[in-house]
């Protein structure tokens, strides 16, 4: 049986039990089994279902770490495969079940090629990535230092059911993933008669206007090439056609590409929301939820792992992204902590289109296993490459 076949297996046993968040028991016990027998210094997590595993080359050396992420999403599956979830409302919806089985490959890649590395790998699968923090409990845990010296680099991949080409890798010097911040809002007002607005101070229709003005306010105030993205998600007032509510509340998901935008987007959309609403003579109570920083590839390793794609697969293989994608990653916990880079990897599956497939976290996101083997092989030639270099 090849690696690949393995692969294909135990990637389907992962997305037949999805489980959600820092807890993932299920999951932890498949990658241990997978990996017994590898000679790997194998720990697990406190505060968190995590599996770090190190890899000694057969000479010492530089640490490198390879980072695959294992939750799923709390979705449930549309897609008709053999392997879909059967776990309800639960769906391996973003891929993480291919990153876990990548990295699980690149573990038997790399082990089998022990005596010729100088230095060490570290493997670390991470639980709750999907807004959980999981790669900073990961580092408060000490995968960082679980070789005994910090990585000199660190490599993560993701990949995308849409818009990038089955097998084709991607990734970009600086910015590569926004940062995600949470802003909350409540208008609080004064309730009355449907019937007699003016008797009433009205949030719903301030709360609106303040969701409108928010968009007028990113075009106005930042540069179009440091963008920044609001989008409302919910919206909640009132509870019948002819009742004034007392209060509105809308939360809005925040996403910037650099630490000086994403200061100054939290101050002027707070005093914009407060301002708003003072004009009508309401209050507006805001509050933020920080979220993931700024993912930023470090730019001679992002060309590294260019290179290595390109001298792994091909030149025809490999694509520069032309600016950032607007999603957010814990990786960037990680980048900020060690020079590294993160890929795209083009997944899309067999018979879709990528110009229109269904993305991740869809209920119908579905993604080729023809991949996994491509994707083992450019994280181990990261590592294996990356080590050479610095020893030579």
């Amino acid at each position: 049986m090849t690696i690949q076949d393995e692969l294909v297996r135990l990637r389907h046993a992962l997305h037949e039990e999805p489980e959600l968040g820092l807890n993932l028991p299920r999951t932890q016990e498949k990658v241990l089994a997978a990996l017994d027998g590898l000679p790997l210094e194998v720990t697990t997590g406190t505060a968190l279902s995590s599996v770090t595993a190190v890899l000694r080359g057969g000479s010492p050396g530089p640490t490198v770490l390879l980072r695959g992420d294992m939750d799923a999403l709390p979705v449930q599956e549309r897609v008709p495969v053999d392997y879909r979830s059967r776990i309800n409302g639960v769906m391996h919806a973003c891929g993480h079940d291919l990153h876990t089985a990548m990295l699980v490959g690149a573990a038997h890649l790399l082990a089998a090629d022990r005596d010729r590395l100088a230095g060490n790998v570290v493997f670390m699968f991470q639980p709750g990535e999907e807004g959980f923090e999981g790669a900073k409990i990961m580092i408060e845990e000490g995968v960082l230092t679980a070789s005994g010296t910090l990585p000199v680099a660190a490599y993560g991949m993701h990949v995308f059911s849409t818009r990038v080409p089955r097998g084709l890798f991607l990734t970009r010097p600086g910015p590569i993933l926004a940062a995600a911040d949470t802003f909350r809002v409540t208008v609080r007002g004064r309730g009355g008669h449907g019937s007699t607005p003016h008797r009433a101070l009205d949030p719903i229709q301030v709360g609106c206007e303040i969701v409108t003005q928010l968009q007028t306010y990113v075009t106005r105030t930042f540069d179009v090439f440091d963008p920044v993205v609001i989008t409302v998600g919910q919206f909640h007032a009132g509870t019948t056609d002819n009742v004034i509510p007392d209060t509105a509340y809308f939360e809005a998901t925040v996403r910037s590409f650099s630490g000086a935008t994403r200061e100054r987007v939290k101050a002027g959309i707070r005093q914009l929301a407060e301002g708003v609403a003072a004009a009508h003579g309401l209050t507006a109570d805001c509050s933020f939820g920080i979220g993931y920083p700024v993912t930023v590839n470090n730019g001679a390793e992002a060309e590294f792992a260019a290179e290595t794609v390109r001298e792994t697969f091909g030149e025809e293989r490999y694509l520069t992204m032309p600016q950032p994608a607007t999603g957010s990653e814990d990786f960037s916990y990680v980048l900020n902590e060690v020079p590294g880079a993160y890929l795209i990897l083009g997944a899309c599956a067999p018979g879709r289109d990528p110009a229109s497939a269904p993305t991740n976290h869809s209920a119908e996101a579905a993604f080729d296993d023809a991949v996994l083997a491509d994707g083992a092989t450019l994280l181990a030639a990261l590592a294996t490459r990356r080590l050479a270099a610095v020893t030579t």
